[in-house]
C-alpha cells in the first residue's frame, strides 16, 4: 500500500469542475481527487512543529504555531479575526513590514452560500480560494476596498443583517439550496447605504467601490454526502480510517466521519492509501 508521511497544511485547492484538491505534506501533494471511493488511513505521528519556525511544540495555536510565534506574530494577532480592531495606525502592529504587505493591500466584502447567505471578507489574491476553503457554493464580490481595516468595518456593518459564519455541519450535508446573492447585495446595499456613507466621508469616495459582477458557482469533489456529521479528531484518536467519500471546504468526508484538515495545521502525519 503506497504511504505517504510529512507536515499538514491546509489542503491546496484549484477551481474546476469540481475543485481540484491537493494535501500538503511538507514539500510533497498528494492528489485527492482521484481517491474519491478508496479507503485511506491518516495517523498522526505525535509531532508537531510551528509552521513558522519549525520548533517543536505540545500544542498547535491559531492552526499550526508554537506559542512564541503564536504571541509575536502579526498574522497571530487578533486584528486578524477582526479586521477591524486593526493598530496599524496607532504604531502599535507586531509587524509593520508584514502588515504593508498583506494588510495595507486590497481586499473584497463578498457574499457567499455555504449553508445560507453569509457575509465575508478576503484579499484580492484570495480570490476564489477563500470561498472554497469555507465550503460555498455561490459566491460573490460586492465591494473593492483599499485596506484589511476597511473591509472589516464594511463587514461590520453588513454583519448586522446577515451572518458572517458557516454552519459547517449543514455545509457538508451538501443540501444547499440556491440563492439570487446579486439580489441580496442590492438588498444589504440599500439597508446599510447610510453607515457606509458614513465610511465613504472618512475614507473618501474611492477607498469603498461598489461591484457590479456575476456570482461564481462551485461544485465539489463529493461521492456521497453524510446524512449524520460524525466529527474526526486527531488529538482524541490518532488514527483516522475510512473510505473516502468526497472533499468540501478544507474537510475529508469519510464513510467513518469528517475531519478539518486545516485545524491540524503543522501536525506529523502518515497517510496510507
Amino acid at each position: 500500500m503506497p504511504s505517504y508521511q510529512g507536515h499538514l497544511a491546509k489542503m491546496n485547492v484549484e477551481l474546476a469542475a469540481p475543485v481540484n484538491y491537493r494535501l500538503p505534506l511538507d514539500e510533497h501533494r498528494l492528489p485527492l481527487n482521484e481517491l474519491l471511493g478508496e479507503t485511506i488511513q491518516l495517523t498522526y505521528t505525535g509531532k508537531i512543529h510551528c509552521a513558522h519556525c519549525g520548533r517543536v511544540s505540545n500544542k498547535s495555536f491559531n492552526q499550526g504555531y508554537c506559542y512564541p510565534c503564536f504571541k509575536k506574530l502579526a498574522q497571530c494577532d487578533i486584528c486578524m479575526m477582526s479586521p477591524e480592531k486593526c493598530h496599524f495606525d496607532a504604531g502599535t502592529c507586531r509587524e509593520p513590514e508584514w502588515a504593508q504587505e498583506f494588510c495595507m493591500t486590497e481586499h473584497y466584502v463578498y457574499l457567499a452560500n455555504s449553508s445560507g447567505v453569509k457575509v465575508g471578507i478576503t484579499r484580492g489574491t484570495q480570490l476564489p480560494t477563500r470561498w472554497i476553503d469555507q465550503g460555498a457554493v455561490q459566491a460573490l464580490p460586492i465591494l473593492r476596498v483599499q485596506t484589511r481595516q476597511q473591509s472589516g468595518l464594511v463587514e461590520d456593518v453588513i454583519r448586522q443583517h446577515v451572518t458572517d459564519k458557516t454552519n459547517w455541519r449543514t455545509m457538508l450535508k451538501g443540501v444547499i439550496p440556491e440563492l439570487d446573492l446579486a439580489a441580496s447585495r442590492d438588498q444589504l446595499l440599500e439597508l446599510c447605504h447610510d453607515e457606509l456613507s458614513v465610511l465613504d466621508q472618512r475614507f473618501g469616495l474611492q477607498a469603498i467601490q461598489r461591484l457590479d459582477v456575476e456570482a461564481v458557482n462551485i461544485n465539489y469533489p463529493v461521492l456521497e454526502y453524510p446524512t449524520k456529521i460524525t466529527s474526526l479528531n486527531f488529538d482524541k484518536n490518532p488514527q483516522v480510517s475510512g473510505r473516502l467519500m468526497g472533499i468540501k471546504g478544507q474537510y475529508l468526508i469519510l464513510d467513518s466521519g469528517v475531519i478539518n484538515m486545516r485545524k491540524f495545521t503543522a501536525y506529523h502525519i502518515e497517510v496510507t492509501v
